[in-house]
């Protein structure tokens, strides 16, 4: 049984509690953990203030930390296949997803490595001869870093790189439901030559070891993705103590297409948008906002093929998306429908478990029909909600002219407490530049969804987060920053071929 990682040692959590984790698939056992209780957080956040305050890694030279970075990467690259098994087991999700997860992650490391020793800082002009002025920079120090379960490895990445490459140390906390490859990555840091105390981790509920260091005064940084309310209820436990606070809170995606886009481009993407990993994903484009004269050629298309999407395991030849994390969660996603269908959404495709006599081998696992509902509009509840599944709400714009077409879809688009992503589809270049400069959202594709880079930042607007790993200097607090993404060549994903 796989221990939890506190100061360079591997051991048992302390009261000797166990989780079995098992995949949403088909229920099969993956492997058993340590279920931490609040001494063990504690004790992993004073490991971690140890070596912060008197261990060799927040003096260590930037390129000393940006080669570990690159090793870790190496290691990853070397071990790609069986860490994307972990990740597969762990969620469920196709094997050649987790396989182009790892390249993404890959990446994630190389870059934080080239970043590591790039802005050491600059010096001032005083405009006294007698005086040296400068500015620098200087790791934050113990860094708790609270992940989801839909991108795993990913997400861990995202914290992990530049907090290593910043100097900081760091206590991680998982999902207690996919806590496999963050295992592998506590191991391959250790192998990589990272010393003793700088990463610690820590496996069970939010409640139990996720809450501690958020008030612990021995922490000085909380990065946590997940769902609104417990971002919430972060913020405010971190406030005592101020904290840094950097949230990633989910989002509510709008995908815009006009009538003068390559609808062929954008059906196909509208559809991997939302039905890729079946909808877990938290900038998936959940509300298709289409306007009126394409509406029915439009959604008539993403239907009958929501239709035919084949669901299956991480390891099936011929699955397309995969089943949802958990029984809970499945339940949540048929309740969300079923109150959509309540105020008045039409179902076009799916809203049900696939049929367990037409789909035996299904029968053990979390799977749910891909699900369009047509007929929405702003103020229903599965409009402003996420569903967090593969459910798809469809709006309807238009306009008598130009300008009033734009305003209708941004109204439309801009309408949630949420600001993480969206996309716009247009063949006409001045009214993409115009309806991306006004949606407020953190990363807005044009003709394209879901391609990301880790030189971009990562962030929402509105109760989508808030901070970055990267921030713009002098001004990052009174600035909103938008990565925007325009494909001037738009193609189709295929994916759903």
């Amino acid at each position: 049984m796989a221990g939890i990682f506190v100061g360079g040692q591997w051991r048992q959590a302390a009261q000797g509690g166990t989780r079995t984790i098992r995949c949403p698939a088909d229920g099969t056992e993956v492997v058993t953990v340590p279920e931490c209780t609040e001494q063990d957080a504690q004790a992993a956040v004073a490991a971690a203030r140890r070596a912060f305050d008197t261990g060799p890694w927040p003096s260590t030279p930037a390129p000393e930390r940006a080669a570990l970075l690159r090793r870790l990467a190496d290691t990853l690259a070397a071990e790609a296949d069986e860490v994307a098994r972990l990740e597969s087991l762990d969620t469920g999700k196709r094997m050649v997803e987790s396989q182009t997860d790892m390249a993404d992650i890959e990446a994630v490391f190389r870059h934080f490595a080239d970043l590591a020793g790039a802005d050491a800082g600059r010096v001032v002009d005083t405009g006294m001869p007698s005086v040296a002025s400068r500015v620098v920079h200087e790791p934050v120090g113990v860094c708790a870093l609270i992940t989801p379960w839909n991108f795993p490895l990913l997400q861990t990445s995202w914290k992990v790189a530049p907090a290593l490459a910043a100097g900081n140390t760091f206590v991680l906390k998982p999902s207690e439901l996919t806590p496999s490859t963050s295992i592998w990555l506590m191991q391959a840091l250790a192998d990589v030559g990272l010393p003793d105390g700088v990463a610690n981790l820590v496996l069970g509920t939010g409640a139990s070891v996720g809450a501690p260091p958020t008030t612990s005064p021995d922490v000085d940084l909380v990065s946590f993705t997940g769902g609104l309310s417990t971002g919430k209820r972060i913020m405010a436990a971190a406030a005592d103590t101020v904290k840094r606070v950097a949230l990633e809170l989910g989002g509510k995606n709008p995908n815009v297409i006009f009538a003068d886009a390559d609808l062929d481009a954008a059906i196909d993407n509208a559809l991997t948008a939302i039905f890729l990993d079946s909808g877990q994903v938290c900038s998936a484009g959940a509300r298709l906002i289409v306007e009126e004269s394409v509406h029915d050629q439009v959604v008539d298309q993403i239907a009958k093929v929501a239709d035919g999407i084949r669901l299956g395991g991480p390891f099936s030849d011929t699955a397309q998306t995969g089943p949802l994390i958990s029984e809970g969660h499945r339940d949540k996603v048929e309740a969300y429908v079923a109150a959509a269908l309540e105020e008045g959404a039409v179902l076009r495709a799916g809203g049900t478990r696939p049929d367990d006599t037409e789909h035996p081998e299904l029968a053990d696992g979390f799977y749910y029909l891909p699900t369009v509902l047509d007929g929405c509009e702003t103020g229903m509840q599965c409009v402003q909600e996420e569903s967090f599944g593969p459910v798809l709400t469809v709006e309807t714009f238009s306009g008598a002219d130009r300008d009033k077409a734009e305003d209708a879809a941004v109204a439309l688009a801009n309408d949630t407490i949420y600001g993480l992503a969206g996309a716009v589809w247009t063949e006409n270049a001045g009214r993409a530049e115009r309806v991306a400069a006004r949606l407020r959202h953190g990363t807005i594709w044009i003709n394209d969804y879901h391609p990301y880079v880790p030189q971009a930042e990562w962030g929402g607007f509105k109760q989508s987060g808030i901070g970055r790993e990267l921030g713009l200097a002098g001004l990052a607090e009174y600035r909103e920053t938008k990565h925007v993404w325009h494909n001037t060549r738009p193609v189709r994903t295929g994916w759903f071929d």
